[in-house]
């Protein structure tokens, strides 16, 4: 008789790296105990996926990579973090067909449905070698691939990719700015849009090596839009395909619209390509998880449009108090004191130029204490006016947490936007060392309750190309946080805003109190 012993905590540290989550619960009817928080270990895999940057032929991208220093622990292995490129489609959005040319199924699956084209060179656009110093790539044109990554070891806790891209011309021009996700199941995109002068794409990429299949679910002011599809969103393994929304609805265009994408089969990373006619484009990111309160940092000093758009996902209507937390407080917007979000309806307001020449942050919260109703929430945020307009969009995000991160900042063009919706705060900023050369730089900072702190981030001593920023939270309630990076061009103050949740590098782990025995004969 031979006998193998299987140690749990192993098992459960397997299984948390892999899928970035792990429980303990106690068996029905057990004794009351008071609960022990778990240990939180390093995760040993993460995955990255950025969509196809542009198809615009005068498009500029650049690509930057980074994991924190000194979170994988002493006996961590080495590890790599490469993106690769995925087999990608793109349609130009400038030459796409409109809503009466063609079949909208048809457009709306598109090549998905054709099988996607033969993947890129396997050569990584970016392979990362130590924690603590970012590397960077570039890419011009519009033939630019979906980037699909994995990093493992040592540089897999906190890894992060930005996708930033200048596109100076034409109907996608901007400054188009992404903190490339993970694959997920469940994404919701509140601030998308099917107007005319709109062509707004949801991006769609698997990483696995078998095909997934998505649906994707347009909410108006007036409920569901009833959609062309009825089969779902074909997205071959390892290809990324994008989705013109204005062709899976025969409804009428509509100004704001929620987009819901989950998956029958498989996962995908999603995102959302908005591009208005006078405006420019950006990337709109997926909002935090449904939830009774939502923050929404970093609207910026100069803003002259500010667009509130919330959904409500769950059976109930939501009444929403809507505040902005400034450089000495909290204030009510004059005239939009409150906003009452119908179940399964996309809610909308125009705050018009909110900051009043002060950064701020919105926060939404329940109006009465007691009746929390989960919402999911965005703005679409304007700087400039008539020609010279630029846009970017703020989802609403998860608290900072443990660490969050931005990559590719520059020496100038970047601000910090902290926000303590609670107590008040002290976090930890760390400029990592440039992608050329340069020193680490640390400061800390103090938010006070109810407040944002809009501040130029601290640059690397010596800095040579881009540097990462990673904020940590050392005391005090939770804080939300945002990067913008602005960079003029042709006379425009072209912007992007990257939200900054934690970065999941850690994962609760059950601490094992005896070995699983199994006896074979």
């Amino acid at each position: 008789m031979k006998r193998t012993t299987i140690s749990l905590l192993a098992t459960a540290t397997a299984l948390a790296a892999v899928t970035g989550v792990a429980a303990l619960t106690a068996p029905d009817g057990g004794a009351a105990t008071e609960a022990k928080a778990p240990p939180r270990l390093p995760v040993e895999r993460s995955s990255l996926l950025c969509p196809a940057p542009s198809s615009s032929e005068v498009a500029e991208t650049a690509y930057t990579s980074f994991t924190p220093a000194g979170t994988a622990g002493e006996d961590a292995k080495d590890g790599t973090a490469e993106l690769k490129p995925s087999s990608a489609v793109l349609s130009d959005p400038d030459t796409a067909p409109k809503k009466d040319d063609e079949s909208k199924a048809d457009a709306a699956k598109g090549d998905a449905a054709k099988g996607a084209k033969k993947p890129a060179s396997g050569k990584p656009v970016l392979a990362l070698k130590e924690p603590g110093k970012p590397v960077a790539a570039t890419a011009e044109g519009g033939d630019a691939p979906a980037l699909v990554g994995t990093a493992t070891g040592r540089l897999a806790p906190g890894w992060t990719t930005q996708q930033t891209t200048t596109v100076t011309a034409g109907g996608s021009r901007g400054l188009l700015g992404l903190s490339c996700t993970g694959p997920d199941t469940d994404f919701w995109f509140p601030g998308a849009s099917t107007a005319e002068d709109r062509q707004d794409y949801v991006h769609l990429t698997n990483p696995d090596d078998t095909a997934a299949v998505a649906d994707i679910e347009l909410y108006g002011k007036d409920g569901a839009l009833k959609t062309t599809l009825t089969e779902g969103i074909p997205v071959p393994a390892g290809s990324s395909v994008p989705v013109l929304l204005s062709t899976l609805t025969a409804a009428e265009p509509a100004a704001d619209v929620t987009v819901h994408v989950t998956t029958r089969t498989g996962r995908v990373g999603a995102v959302v390509r908005a591009a208005d006619d006078k405006a420019g484009s950006d990337w709109l990111t997926a909002s935090a998880d449904p939830s009774g309160t939502a923050v929404l940092p970093g609207i910026p000093a100069d803003a002259t449009s500010v667009r509130l758009v919330a959904f409500a996902p769950g059976d109930d209507d939501a009444d929403l108090k809507v505040q902005l937390a400034g450089a000495t407080g909290r204030i009510t917007p004059a005239g939009h004191e409150t906003l009452h979000v119908k179940s399964g309806m996309t809610a909308s307001v125009d705050l018009l130029d909110v900051t009043k020449g002060e950064a701020g942050s919105l926060i939404l919260s329940p109006s009465q204490s007691g009746r929390a109703t989960p919402v999911v929430a965005a703005l679409r945020v304007v700087r400039g006016k008539g020609d010279k307009q630029e846009v970017a969009y703020i989802p609403a995000t998860a608290p900072v947490g443990g660490r969050a991160t931005a990559a590719d900042n520059r020496a100038k063009g970047s601000t910090l936007s902290l926000t303590a919706p609670g107590a008040t705060a002290q976090v930890k900023v760390t400029a990592s060392a440039g992608t050329l050369g340069g020193t680490q730089v640390v400061k800390t900072y103090t938010v006070k309750a109810g407040t944002t702190l809009a501040v130029t981030p601290p640059v690397p001593a010596g800095l040579k190309g881009s540097y990462a920023l990673t904020v940590e939270t050392e005391s005090g309630g939770p804080v939300h946080a945002s990067r913008t990076l602005a960079l003029a061009q042709n006379g425009i103050s072209m912007f992007t805003v990257q939200t900054l949740p934690d970065d999941r590098g850690t994962v609760a782990v059950p601490e094992a109190e005896q070995d699983l025995s199994v006896l074979d004969d």
